[in-house]
């Protein structure tokens, strides 16, 4: 399944870069847990990371080889470019078990048979879905073992993006421009949040006539009425009233890909202050976006758009923006450069963000976003949706 989506070469071509951050790291292995890297480095596509699993990778092996659950294994023949040899699986008694098994046990077993044992070994110690226990049970079985912490090893190599990889996200900004239509349509005045919502969730799977849509890593946000200066509250049963600014955070997903979109909307007549606000953030979008390009700063992106709204009499502390793209629950972002001031990593050609410069007060919130792609002129916007305040 996975050489449907990318062909071998580039699954060879993220090994070898990794394999150059290993070499240059003098790391002996990487143990990879959070599983957006193990599906860039192996294609593993599947709903297993909520046991542990990983994918680890050597300097010297062709392939890497995944480690997880006995019945995932058949997942991993079904959407992995490896061969049999380099997919490896434990038994279930491993998982939640009465006899005091881990599944790092068993990693540490597979780092044995690659011998690495007694070398250096990364490990995504802040991943999502990397506990605790792995680490102090990775530990008591390879004692001659000297563990470091390569968190964003992977995430940094991950940056830049292939050209099938930014065709997946401009197919889920197509999605994404769908799902945001149908939420929009839906928000009136007594019909439920959860309404919104279904109608959001039945455009993000069904996608568009010519591709269907993947579960998104988060699932789509609307705080509604005095609710919108909390940005990441979801639906209820609640009817939207009339006076209700309703905010819509959501992302299309193709191949685990993803192209966030936000906008705002409001229920009756927006009130003055809210439609000033907006049109101030389109600016502040704008100048941003006419600052990215390769060779610039994140600060000074962020700079352009801080520099824009203070002209207003706004200001924002949180960051704006975060590159982004692969991802799985919980999150899609890359957790590597941010829109923000002090962040001095260099914009490049073809890294992809999403820029959701966001005004929350404790009375009222206002968002609108944007994610681009760095081309070697600017910035690219991925979704083609009108950048301003909606009325329902």
């Amino acid at each position: 399944m996975s050489q449907d989506i990318f062909d071998e070469r580039e699954y060879e071509r993220r090994l070898g870069r990794t394999k150059e951050r290993l070499r240059e790291e003098e790391l002996d292995a990487i143990v990879v847990s959070d599983p957006a890297n193990m599906n860039y480095l192996a294609g593993y596509d599947g709903w297993s990371f909520y046991v542990h699993q990983a994918v680890i990778v050597t300097p010297e092996r062709d392939e890497p080889v995944w480690v997880g659950r006995e019945m995932d294994a058949n997942g991993a023949r079904a959407t992995t470019w490896l061969s049999e040899e380099s997919i490896r699986s434990y038994s279930d008694d491993h998982v939640h078990s009465p006899y005091d098994l881990h599944p790092m046990d068993y990693v540490a077993g597979v780092l044995e048979e690659l011998e690495v044992d007694g070398g250096r070994i990364g490990l995504e110690m802040d991943a999502s879905y990397f506990t605790a226990k792995s680490y102090t049970r990775l530990q008591e079985n390879l004692p001659e073992a000297d563990f470091e912490d390569t968190t964003l090893l992977v995430n940094w190599v991950r940056v830049k993006k292939s050209e099938q990889e930014l065709e997946y996200m401009r197919q889920a900004a197509r999605i994404s421009e769908n799902a945001m239509r149908a939420g929009l349509d839906a928000i009136e005045e007594g019909v439920p949040e959860y309404e919104a919502a279904a109608a959001i969730y039945e455009r993000l799977i069904r996608g568009t006539d010519e591709f269907g849509g993947d579960y998104p890593s988060i699932v789509p946000l609307m705080p509604s009425g005095d609710h919108t200066g909390t940005p990441h509250l979801t639906w209820t049963d609640r009817p939207f009233e009339d006076g209700d600014p309703v905010i819509i955070e959501l992302s299309g997903c193709r191949h685990r890909y993803h192209s966030p979109l936000a906008r705002t909307t409001f229920v009756g007549d927006p009130p003055t202050e809210l439609q000033e606000t907006a049109d101030i953030v389109v600016e502040g979008i704008e100048a941003a976006l006419d600052t990215a390009e390769p060779g610039v700063t994140c600060e000074a992106v962020e700079k352009a758009w801080r520099d824009k709204i203070a002209e207003y009499g706004l200001e924002k502390e949180d960051r704006i923006g975060y590159s982004m793209g692969l991802g799985y629950p919980p999150d899609w972002g890359e957790h590597t450069a941010s829109i923000r001031p002090g962040d001095e990593t260099v914009l490049e050609e073809d890294m992809t963000f999403h820029m959701i410069p966001g005004i929350w007060t404790d009375e009222i919130g206002m968002e609108i976003s944007e994610t681009f792609h760095v081309t070697s002129s600017g910035a690219e916007t991925l979704a083609d949706f009108p950048r301003k305040l909606f009325t329902a």
